[in-house]
């Protein structure tokens, strides 16, 4: 039976490795690159070599940087009172978009998850407490971003009880019905953290 060349074979399976690509996605990239120039290739393979190689993590809130400390802590307009706490950097980009916050970050790389055996000791955690524990932090509200999932959620109870010997203010992303959204396709789940994050008008 005839099957694809070795090469091809062989590119299928790395971007397999990929989170969300099956082997119909993996073939029709394959045979997309086949088609690419010679430097669109070189330029690809060196934009996945430079995210292995010129990236490192910020030594004040972890965040992916090309240079440490980032931009965002080194920046001096930001308002050092407040930290965000976030599981992904991907999420440090999600709260930058809505330009409404303008506090500090911390990235946590990722949740508790005892399922996918992530325990707190594989989180950036430590540094997070080193950080308020410091004698000259001016952090007064730590607010936790974390995912609204099982995970997210273990993660901001097990946060939350160790910041509480610490004299600082610990809060929650409030939780509800996404804008444009209707009443009667929303869980119960939804409808009622909705209901708790409720303000007035």
């Amino acid at each position: 039976m005839w099957g694809y060349p070795e090469p091809i074979n062989r590119l299928m399976e790395e971007f397999m490795k990929l989170p969300g690509i099956g082997p119909k996605t993996a073939a029709r990239l394959a045979f997309h690159c086949m088609t690419m120039s010679s430097e669109s290739v070189q330029s690809f393979a060196t934009a996945l070599n430079d995210v292995k190689t010129k990236l490192t993590e910020c030594t004040t809130c972890c965040n992916i940087t090309e240079r440490s400390p980032c931009s965002i802590c080194s920046d001096a307009r930001r308002d050092a009172r407040l930290l965000c706490v976030v599981q992904d950097a991907k999420d440090v980009m999600a709260m930058e978009r809505t330009h409404e916050y303008h506090g500090h970050y911390h990235v946590l790389h990722g949740a508790i998850s005892p399922m996918e055996g992530i325990g707190p000791n594989d989180l950036r955690i430590r540094p997070l407490l080193e950080r308020i524990a410091e004698n000259d932090c001016a952090v007064e509200e730590i607010i936790l971003a974390t995912n609204p999932t099982v995970e997210g959620e273990a993660t901001a109870m097990y946060l939350s009880k160790l910041l509480k010997p610490f004299e600082v203010r610990v809060t929650r992303i409030a939780r509800g019905l996404p804008v444009g959204g209707d009443l009667e396709y929303a869980d119960e789940v939804t409808l009622a953290k909705s209901l708790e994050g409720r303000r007035m008008l």
